[in-house]
């Protein structure tokens, strides 16, 4: 008979942020990992596998993290994984526990409370040649020893000590449970017993000894509402009586764990590790005394930030329109091969430019996680977040929040995929939901065409300073400064909590490893396109429907064949050129009629009595309803609105005329100074971007985080506009 295979050992990766444990997951998976999100958090699991002789195995990379004490739904991922409540993971046959060699100290602190689930184990001080190069000698065989569990020393990045790794994860895995350290003094374990028998009371017999430690450990009742099915309260007293019996004999809660931990800790590596006298001065000190100086390390990062903003704006702008020339190409060849018709126009209208919708954010994508990266590989990322902490804690938020944030201005896609680098939900949930708030590329064009058609072109100070230019500097100001309310605001109600200290150790200077960060940045760019990019197509496609029925298209059609067979003709015929210009304007005169009598049009006809008090006809209104999909799609909208194409662009010099000539039924003007302030106000502060929407779904993991950023920006726009255009009429 044959032997069915043994099923893959499942092994799980926990470590404290910057130990390298990503750089090992990559090392050991060989870059060949499934990505997604835990079902209904927005934590992302990392699933890879490997080969360890004749055993393959299940490598699951848990978020980095500083301890089993979650504070969070997020942070709550972790403990349930490795307690084996994660249906689509089971229980883990073996934990890695990745250690940083050069601060074992500190990182031991997680390794014991992983020690308390009596999971088999294994222990790898990572970045061994760090810790070398600061004096410190570890014998790990005598740190074995004191564990109890394999210890292997290992240097992801230059991938050394990856054989002893998985020879000592294989063997662990067979060994089965392991004891439980001893750690709390006997009051506590008496304590954890009564507990138990508590527990069984109210029908939980099989509770594991890690939950009794954390329910007595945890005063903030997190755990009691999260792992009970919603019983915890009948333990509310119960948990109480044990704490201040435990305070009674000297144990106060919660600062025992941390002292007893610590404890343990320090008796473990006692004659283990050899420090030296003095601590050398190494090349990353030298550098940290520069980067991390309160003026010189600020004015660095300043001009690192410019330049990685800069560059998103420079290098993808050639890429972008590469992607812009593609799609015309693209439209143009399947124009040329199927006929004029609803057909042709949802390939080259729906199909065509939903793709391209997609593709034209890839190269932003792409930079700015190239960016994040290097930076993160290199180790200075934890030094721009420790630098700019100060500062976002005024509004409630960390450091790390000033990257997705400031990327958002080139783009708010990447700036939200950005906030991964966010470890704290509630930071990470403000920073998603005002990221849109920063005034993005794609609102220039609608600033520029009205600037230029209302703004005087009015300069001060011997010409220095332009009225123009000071519209279009508050109109990309405008979204930032509201950004600041809003965030302190969710911080205060739908986030808020007990703002967790700001942790983090600097990690040592490295050289990126160039196959980690394309590794990263091919991640980035997949997960855009297989999840988000079809969202937007699909979306796109929609609004061509609603755009495009109902209608008799069949006039412009067949000028679309008379306009090609003019053109074909036009070397040879001398009125060629003023036929062709006439059945343009024909064309686009009948396709501004036909987009009034859609369905999109009827829809804008009738949210006309809503945009009034703005100012706005139903022209506006069409305009902005289509431009859902993207913002810049207002121009070429109103272009078509007002019979001139939907080619017709910002600088466009006919459709500045026209807007500047349109007028109600009864000959008034229908844009002025104020009207156009209003829309450029309400394009600064609306959710007027499919793509951006469709982004928060896939990090959030919900539809209702869109949905609330939509409602809250649209009336946040909407109020905006009101009282700008309200206050530009009394001005006037």
């Amino acid at each position: 008979m044959s032997r069915h295979p043994d099923p893959p050992l499942k092994a799980v990766l926990i470590g404290n942020p910057n130990t390298g444990k990503s750089t090992l997951f990559n090392a050991l998976s060989g870059f060949r990992a499934l990505t997604g999100n835990f079902p209904g958090v927005t934590v992302e699991k990392k699933i890879g596998r490997m080969q360890c002789a004749d055993r393959q195995v299940d490598l699951v990379d848990l978020p980095g993290t500083y301890s089993l004490s979650p504070r969070t739904l997020d942070e709550m991922i972790a403990v349930n994984v490795l307690l084996g409540r994660q249906a689509e993971i089971g229980v883990p046959d073996v934990v890695v526990c990745i250690v940083d060699a050069s601060n074992i100290e500190r990182n031991l602190y997680l390794v014991s409370q992983v020690l308390d689930l009596a999971l088999p184990t294994v222990v790898i001080l990572n970045m061994a040649d760090v810790a070398a190069g600061r004096g410190l000698e570890i014998d790990e065989q005598a740190l074995s020893r004191r564990l109890g569990l394999p210890v292997v020393k290992t240097e992801a990045h230059r991938k050394r000590g990856l054989d002893a790794l998985r020879e000592a994860l294989v063997a662990a895995a067979g060994n089965g449970p392991r004891e439980r350290p001893r750690v709390f003094p006997r009051a506590f374990a008496a304590e954890c017993e009564k507990l138990q028998e508590r527990l069984a009371e109210l029908g939980r017999p099989d509770a594991p000894y890690y939950l009794l430690e954390r329910l007595l450990l945890d005063v903030g009742g997190y755990l009691e509402t999260h792992m009970l099915n919603g019983r915890g309260g009948e333990l509310a007293a119960h948990l109480a009586l044990a704490r201040a019996r435990l305070a009674e004999q000297g144990c106060k809660v919660p600062a025992l764990e941390a002292r007893v931990r610590y404890d343990w800790v320090r008796k473990v590596l006692e004659g283990v590790v050899k420090k030296p006298a003095a601590r050398p001065v190494n090349l990353s000190d030298k550098i940290d005394s520069i980067l991390t100086h309160r003026v010189a390390g600020l004015l660095f990062f300043v001009a690192l930030m410019f330049v990685v903003f800069q560059s998103i704006f420079a290098w993808a702008r050639p890429l972008m329109d590469l992607c812009k020339l593609g799609q015309q190409w693209v439209a143009e060849m399947i124009a040329g091969v199927v006929p004029p018709g609803p057909f042709q126009s949802l390939l080259v209208d729906g199909v065509i430019a939903g793709v391209g919708a997609v593709l034209v954010f890839l190269p932003q994508i792409a930079i700015l996680f190239l960016f994040i990266a290097l930076l993160e590989d290199c180790g200075y990322m934890a030094r721009a977040a420790f630098l700019v902490d100060r500062l976002m804690t005024k509004v409630g938020l960390s450091g790390k929040s000033f990257v997705p944030l400031m990327s958002s201005f080139a783009c708010a896609v990447p700036g939200v995929m950005a906030t991964r680098v966010i470890e704290n939900r509630r930071d990470r949930m403000t920073t998603i939901l005002v990221a849109p708030l920063m005034s993005c590329s794609a609102r220039q064009p609608v600033y520029l065409l009205l600037t230029t058609a209302f703004i005087p072109a009015t300069a001060y100070l011997g010409g220095w300073i332009e009225l123009q230019t000071l519209v279009l500097l508050a109109m990309m100001s405008v979204g930032a400064l509201v950004a600041v309310p809003i965030a302190w605001l969710l911080k205060k109600t739908l986030f808020r909590g007990e703002t967790p200290p700001f942790v983090m150790e600097l990690p040592g200077y490295k050289w990126p490893s160039p196959r980690v960060v394309a590794h990263r940045v091919a991640d980035r760019a997949k997960a855009f396109l297989m999840r988000a990019g079809t969202l937007i197509l699909a979306t796109n496609v929609l609004l061509w429907a609603v755009g495009y029925f109902p209608g008799d298209h069949r006039r412009v059609d067949a000028l679309e064949l008379e306009i090609h067979r003019v053109r074909d003709s036009a070397a040879a015929d001398p009125a060629a050129d003023a036929r062709l210009e006439n059945l343009v304007d024909e064309q686009n005169r009948l396709r501004g009629d036909l987009l009034a009598q859609s369905a999109l049009g009827r829809l804008g006809r009738s949210i006309e009595p809503l945009v009034r008090p703005l100012g706005w006809d139903w022209r506006i209104g069409v305009g902005v309803l289509a431009s859902f999909p993207a913002r810049e799609v207002i121009v070429g909208t109103l272009g078509t609105i007002y019979s001139l194409g939907g080619s017709a662009g910002e600088g466009d010099s006919g459709l500045t005329n026209a807007i500047q000539s349109a007028t109600w039924p009864d000959g008034r003007k229908v844009y002025n100074v104020p009207v156009a302030l209003s829309i450029m106000v309400f394009f600064a502060l609306c959710a007027q971007c499919a793509s951006t929407l469709l982004v928060i779904k896939r990090e959030t993991n919900s539809w209702s985080w869109p949905v609330f950023t939509f409602v809250y920006m649209t009336a946040l726009a909407y109020g905006g506009a009101w009282l700008t255009y309200r206050i530009g009429i009394w001005l006037c």
